[in-house]
């Protein structure tokens, strides 16, 4: 989808007012500055005295800029904020309340207060995931029981993980359990991507951050694309190609999608048409929320075949879908809407928003925050831009970028 999926986890607390003793409180700041000891005190200091006391997990994410000075960073956080445990990574972009900043130099910070919840961090490395077919060594996640789960949130460093085995993985062995959170970014070369905690850089490939008792993690997928053509059964592939749809080729069910645009649309649709897969048939009719959006890589008219970034099968709908920026906005905002429905007013929130939207897509600043904002209010929120974002569609976790 070259970018088009913001991944908000948002945390609803089961108590409304904050700052007593029993209740889930939250505080955030975003920092536009390069490292600067006395700017970064006087911010942790201030969310510490919103937040009434010492937090009991910061989120940080910092720009790739910062890295040099990661050890001071981690020690402020700690000292001035009283924090035992912080859990981050590097950002090309940054997130606060309302706001957004891309290729920006700063931080942005979330200090959580969860006086009822038990939290654990765990570190998964290189070794944990192995290939594909391996089973990953689940005895390192000591005392956590799949009927204790109250969420995840996992931050990975892509330049030192196959995402997708990962995936793969965690999803057997964690089937049904949704996994909210980002890749790091910060600039194309792989040294400037990193992950840290509060004992400072961190040799993980991936941060995995559990939450149980007394809080509930909730969130939205927003794919930013919308249905354009007819869904049609996928009739042949060859693993990743697409053969026939509904027993036409390929390229032709292609091309008739793009026809059905208005002359005014077609233009910008170059480049930014992309598969949808239906994660259910049993559907009588399709939105955008029932398809997993993935690229388009190639394709051959000669052969009449789509090779597609996934591996659909024979028997699934699909139905191509266009991505610009007023179908991102209306996604995103039903998605938002939806979530405050199901699970009332968030104490907090996180942000992991694809390097593809921002600016470059919306013509205009702030848009995905400033939508959060819009929808739920002043929230304490932090995040940043991805360079792939974590979340499940029809109920299975993917990576989307």
């Amino acid at each position: 989808r070259a970018g088009s999926s913001p991944v908000p986890g948002i945390f609803p607390s089961p108590i409304s007012m904050p700052h007593q003793e029993d209740s889930n409180c939250a505080a955030s700041c975003l920092l536009r500055t390069t490292f600067d000891e006395d700017e970064i005190t006087r911010a942790v200091r201030d969310c510490r005295e919103r937040l009434g006391g010492a937090p009991t997990l910061v989120f940080a994410f910092v720009s790739a800029d910062w890295k040099p000075h990661l050890k001071d960073f981690v020690e402020i956080v700690q000292v001035e904020g009283h924090a035992a445990r912080i859990v981050g990574c590097s950002g090309f972009g940054l997130a606060g309340i309302g706001e957004e900043d891309e290729n920006i130099s700063g931080m942005s910070l979330l200090f959580l207060k969860l006086p009822n919840s038990d939290v654990e961090i765990v570190d998964i490395d290189e070794s944990d995931i192995g290939d594909a077919d391996a089973g990953m060594p689940w005895s390192k996640i000591t005392g956590i029981e799949p009927d204790q789960f109250g969420g995840w949130i996992a931050l990975g460093n892509p330049a030192r993980m196959s995402s997708e085995n990962w995936l793969r993985q965690w999803n057997t062995a964690y089937a049904g359990v949704p996994v909210y959170g980002g890749l790091a970014s910060g600039g194309a070369d792989p040294e400037e991507l990193f992950l840290f905690r509060e004992t400072g850089l961190s040799d993980s490939v991936l941060l995995a951050i559990h939450f149980a008792t007394g809080i509930r993690v909730g969130g939205v997928v927003s794919q930013g694309c919308r249905p354009i053509g007819e869904p049609y059964t996928i009739t042949e592939v060859d693993e990743n190609v697409v053969v026939t749809i509904g027993q036409r080729r390929a390229y032709e069910v292609l091309e008739e999608a793009y026809d059905s645009l208005d002359v005014s649309e077609q233009a910008g649709a170059q480049g930014n048409i992309f598969a949808g897969l239906a994660m259910t048939e049993y559907r009588d009719e399709f939105g955008p929320g029932d398809f997993l959006v993935r690229n388009i890589i190639g394709g051959d008219p000669t052969a009449g075949v789509l090779a597609l970034g996934a591996y659909p099968r024979v028997g699934q709908t699909m139905q191509f879908q266009l991505r610009d920026k007023d179908a991102a906005d209306e996604d995103l905002r039903i998605q938002c809407a939806g979530a405050q429905t199901r699970y009332g007013e968030p104490f907090a929130a996180l942000l992991f928003s694809c390097a593809g939207r921002g600016v470059r897509m919306f013509e205009a600043p702030n848009h995905d925050a400033g939508i959060i904002e819009e929808v739920f209010g002043k929230v304490p929120l932090s995040g940043f831009f991805c360079n792939g974002e974590i979340g499940p569609v029809g109920g299975q976790n993917f990576i989307h970028g």
